[in-house]
């Protein structure tokens, strides 16, 4: 019985943490994305395609790191502001949200789609 207490206690703390890690961790739509970017300009808007890809077109304020670069330039990515990742279709910046979900980021967020969804809804983009 005792030893089952204590595995269900592990088991609590271990979940706990888990959720503990990121306070804020979603996927949003591009509706949603824009809603979030102007309704809080403190967002970080970043950009983890590459640099071929960013000269094509980015979302006007974003921060580019590419996807292999973003361990290693972890401090570039503020921790006290909102972020929000994204990339071409939504793949490589879903990696790179787990991440930093997992490394305590408090406030994170994908879009959804990437900036191929931002662009089909007529949404603007730099280019």
């Amino acid at each position: 019985m005792r030893r089952l207490t204590m595995l269900l206690a592990a088991v609590a703390l271990f979940v706990g943490a888990s959720l503990a890690v990121a306070a804020v961790a979603r996927n949003v739509a591009p509706p949603d994305a824009k809603t979030l970017l102007a309704q809080r300009p403190q967002v970080f808007l970043l950009d983890v395609r590459t640099p071929e890809e960013y000269r094509q077109a980015r979302l006007d304020g974003a921060t580019l790191i590419p996807v292999d670069q973003v361990s290693r330039r972890l401090t570039e990515i503020p921790r006290d502001r909102p972020v929000l990742v994204y990339c071409a279709v939504g793949s490589r910046s879903a990696q790179v949200f787990n991440f930093l979900a997992r490394r305590g980021y408090a406030e994170v967020y994908n879009l959804d789609g990437g900036i191929y969804a931002w662009a089909s809804q007529g949404y603007p983009i730099r280019r």
